[in-house]
């Protein structure tokens, strides 16, 4: 099978995800910019909700650029991924709605865990259907900012139970590390 189908579900499914999210800024009673500061947190949890999904989206484009063909078990594992970003937008509301309190920060946190555990599952998934010889494989093979992303979000939901700030910073940081699309994919399908 090829990529196409999956591709198309996937882009469908993501951009339900952002929908969803977006839906949870209600318009301030007021007409004043004073009646938006309260929207402020849900907001800011939005924007960054809204960062991760791009990224994902961006990085699920490369992936799907480096591969041909498709199996039921990277279509499984395409779904395990999907279905963890689409707990994004109620872990997003709970903690925008509670202002990053410790525990909405840690299960964001988790929800970025195993969304980022689902991914690698989806790449090694593709690797073993293309072949260690493929160009994915090639692409990916250090594994380096995957192991730096799982650790800082495993560390980031443990201290989101004392210092949630940090915690989120440590998110954006490693969003920051996957902003911009995976290089080594790049590198390689332009060789």
């Amino acid at each position: 099978m090829t990529t196409n189908r999956l591709e198309a579900f996937s882009d469908g499914v993501l951009a339900i995800i952002i929908t969803i999210m977006v839906l949870e800024l209600h318009v301030p009673q007021g007409a004043t910019f004073q009646a938006l500061l309260p929207l402020l947190p849900k907001f800011l949890s939005y924007l960054f909700s809204f960062i991760y999904v791009g990224i994902y989206w961006n990085n699920h484009h490369h992936l799907f650029q480096a591969i041909q063909f498709v199996n039921g078990k990277i279509l499984l594992a395409n779904l395990n991924l999907l279905f963890w970003i689409s707990i994004l937008p109620f872990a997003t509301a709970w903690m925008g709605e509670h202002h990053f309190e410790g525990n909405t920060v840690a299960l964001y946190g988790l929800i970025l865990f195993l969304s980022a555990i689902s991914f690698y599952l989806l790449e090694k998934a593709a690797i073993q259907h293309e072949g260690p010889e493929s160009k994915l494989s090639i692409a990916v093979s250090d594994q380096y900012k995957e192991r730096i992303s799982l650790f800082a979000y495993a560390f980031g939901v443990i201290l989101a139970f004392y210092y949630p700030i940090i915690s989120l910073v440590l998110f954006y940081i490693t969003a920051l590390i996957w902003f911009i699309p995976d290089k080594r994919i790049e590198k390689i399908l332009s060789s």
